[in-house]
């Protein structure tokens, strides 16, 4: 049997986190396609359940978990929970969760917002890894996939300094987790992807009209992609994925 039929992966849990929508939800929806049991992460419990209505398939197990993931001890709390209703095993992290503000740029980005992306942008997907790397080191097994931005490579002005500086950070992250933790079973993936059309650039200074949008990537098509960084053998490792509109 195929280890990427829905048969092989019903006894394994992902947890997501920005699940409420875009790439997050998106990823959702294909792991469950395949079998996969799913924690799912966000700010908000109703749109959590509604990617989880999306997502239910037979005999998946779908748990919603409301958190702020830039408050470290909410993201301990809600990672013990996880575990707890897992049976302590976490295969799969997706760290898919972001944010932006409109006053981005450095002559009038706020404190307020440049604190509020660094922790929903960085410091959140450092905690999340801190609650479930310790167990796929225990069990030398486990994939950890961080959705970052092309922004992550090249600063601009259209994605802002604090944007730009987190998801820097996310690359790095992503790079220490391998440098670290390759030898005892575990390998991270970051993912670099272009314009997007999902709720986010409902934030960019000037919002997208629908003919920019339809030029733009889907969240399914990042979805597809982390699937390809989940389903490798374990012997393999996509370290850096950078992709953009045709």
């Amino acid at each position: 049997m195929s280890s990427n039929s829905p048969a092989a992966a019903t006894n394994r849990t992902a947890v997501i986190t920005g699940a409420g929508s875009g790439v997050g939800r998106a990823v959702a929806i294909a792991l469950a396609a395949k079998g996969w049991n799913l924690a799912l992460i966000g700010r908000r419990a109703e749109v959590l359940q509604e990617t989880a209505a999306l997502a239910a398939k037979p005999g998946v197990r779908i748990g919603v978990h409301p958190c702020d993931i830039g408050d470290a001890s909410a993201v301990a709390s809600v990672g013990s929970a996880i575990l707890a209703e897992s049976g302590g095993v976490v295969d799969v992290l997706v760290n898919a969760a972001g944010t932006n503000a409109p006053k981005r740029a450095l002559e009038v980005l706020s404190l307020e917002d440049y604190h509020g992306m660094m922790n929903a942008n960085l410091n959140g997907a450092y905690y999340c890894v801190q609650a479930f790397l310790p167990g796929m080191r225990q069990r030398g097994n486990g994939t950890i996939v961080n959705i970052v931005s092309d922004a992550g490579k090249q600063a601009s002005p259209k994605a802002g300094p604090g944007y730009v500086i987190s998801k820097f950070g996310m690359a790095g992250l992503t790079q220490a987790i391998n440098a670290e933790e390759r030898g005892r079973g575990v390998r991270a993936s970051a993912i670099f992807p272009g314009d997007i059309d999902t709720p986010l650039l409902a934030k960019r200074p000037v919002v997208p009209d629908a003919e920019a949008r339809a030029r733009m990537m889907r969240p399914e098509d990042i979805a597809d992609c982390a699937i390809l960084c989940i389903e490798l053998p374990p012997r393999a490792i996509i370290e850096e994925m950078i992709v953009r509109p045709r």
